[in-house]
Parts: structure tokens; sequence; C-alpha cells
């Protein structure tokens, strides 16, 4: 049984085109996490290279790898060195023509515990997602892991209630989101502080719904556009902990690299379920129409 506390490191990163610097970036930063006490370190969503579906280019597809393939390779050794648990994310090519967003959990030992694709793919204007990635096939199932029981999800995946809900009734014991996420550089300040705050407040709305401790790892810095069509993204950063009545217990710089240790208390989760029972209280004989794309 797992200990009741859990000590996680956060590695926001700024990327560049260099797979091994970024790679290198992303080692040395977790043995920070390492030496601060962490015993599960989270990466940010596709870690390895830029967010390259600013633009729909056949070539990138050269970037996707297999599981286990180079990525995992490399963080299982890291989990071995470090004896942690660690959360990654790539892109993952299941078969030719037929690829996933998606994050791998590896175990202490480098052992692959398990994996999530990502399930919820946006397609807007600098996030050409749909063009890569095809939606997961594996639902919504924690991840049993030495420390406990993940909830992984992935970026887009934040904004939706249901995600979250279904992971916390499979049991799980935190939610962990790895983003990429940030601003259009040509929309005016109000509303880059709109997008960002919404941001937050979703995913601390997915704690307090849940009674859930929530982790997010979002990328930094600015990555351009290749196709010019946009002004590039300018990622926000803001990678946080909170607890589960959505309480902050850290916040990260938007505009600069960062790690972090937190100790998560799991009791709380128990202590905040019987005091807000939310669960107890759902109406599920009445929900049928969720199911629906929409109610006419």
């Amino acid at each position: 049984m797992p200990d009741k506390k859990l000590s996680v490191g956060l590695v926001q990163q700024a990327n560049t085109g260099d797979r091994d610097q970024n790679l290198a970036t992303s080692a040395a930063t977790a043995r920070k996490c390492k030496a601060e006490g962490a015993e599960l370190i989270v990466f940010q969503e596709l870690h390895a290279g830029l967010y390259f579906c600013q633009t729909e280019d056949t070539e990138v597809f050269d970037q996707a790898e297999t599981i286990p393939g180079p990525s995992t390779d490399f963080f299982a050794a890291l989990a071995r060195e470090l004896d942690c648990v660690l959360v990654l994310s790539l892109f993952e090519q299941r078969a030719p023509g037929l690829c996933h967003n998606t994050a791998v959990v590896l175990e202490r030992d480098g052992s692959i515990a398990g994996k999530y694709r990502k399930m919820h793919i946006p397609d807007d204007p600098a996030y050409y997602e749909k063009f890569y990635f095809t939606p997961g096939d594996l639902g919504f199932e924690p991840i049993q892991t030495s420390v406990g029981k993940l909830g992984v999800l992935v970026c887009w995946d934040q904004w939706y209630p249901e995600a979250a809900r279904l992971m916390a009734l499979s049991g799980a014991e935190l939610l962990i989101y790895p983003t990429a996420i940030g601003y259009e550089t040509t929309d005016d300040p109000a509303e880059q502080a709109r997008q960002r705050d919404a941001w937050v407040i979703s995913q601390r709305a997915h704690a307090v719904a849940n009674g859930l401790p929530v982790v997010s790892v979002n990328r930094t810095g600015f990555e351009p556009d290749p196709s010019g069509a946009t002004n590039g993204i300018q990622f926000w950063g803001s990678s946080f902990v909170v607890g589960p009545q959505g309480e902050f217990l850290y916040q990260a710089p938007q505009n600069e690299a960062a790690h972090t240790v937190v100790t998560i208390d799991r009791q709380r989760t128990a202590d905040v379920r019987r005091i807000w029972p939310f669960f107890r209280d759902r109406r599920i004989d009445a929900y049928g129409g969720l199911t629906k794309r929409y109610i006419d």
C-alpha cells in the first residue's frame, strides 16, 4: 500500500528543435527533482521536440516512434537511475499512418506500467492535431504504479469534465495532465488572460468535483509557426498542483523553465469526500443524456 504522502516533481521546459538537447534538459531537471525528494516525476506534452502541430506536414510523421522505442528506452534508464516513477509524453507510431498522442508511465525499474492515448483531439489554427493523431482507444483507465493509481490524461482532455470523472470513478488517486498550450501572440492581453484563467479554472474544477489532487505540467517558451500563417505560440507555462478542494499547492511562472517538488497528502481525498460527498449524491439514474451529442 503506497504511503499517503506523495512527492511529485514537475518539469516545465522550453523546447528546441534539437531532440538530444531536449532529452538532456528533461533528464537533468528530473535529477534535480529527485535530489529534492521526488518519487513521481511528470513531464509536459510532447517534450522531446517542438510542438509540430502548428502546421500540417507529412514529413513530421518521421518523428513518430514505437512503444517500446527510443523515448521509452531513454527514460526507462532514467527511471532506474532515479528510482522514480516517470510520466512521459510522445508521438506514438502504432502502425504506418496510424499514430497517437500518448502518455507512457514508467515504473521505478524502467518497465512500462501503462499508457494512455489522448482521447480528445483538437483541430484549431496552430493546433492541427487531428492531422497527426488518431483519437485514443484505451478509454479512461488509471494506471497502477508503486506510488499509487494515476489518472493520466493529456492536454485537450483537460477541458472535459467527463474524462476527469471517469478516471475518478475508476479509482484514480490523482489526475495528471501533460500539456502544451499557449497564446496566439496577436491576441490582446485581456483575451490572453481570459484563456489562461479558463485553463486553470477548468482543472481546479475537476479537482473540486472529484475530490482529487490535480497535477498539470505545461511547456513554456515561444515557438514560431514554420508556415508563417500565424505569429506562433507563446506557451504560457503556469504548471500547477492543486489539492482536492482546488487549493493551490504550487504554480510555476509563465515565461521561464521551472521545476519543483510538491508533496501531496492523499488522505485529504478521503477527508474532503466525507464533507463534500458528491459521489454519494450523483443522480446516475438521470444522466443518460450525457451520451448524446446534443439534446434537441
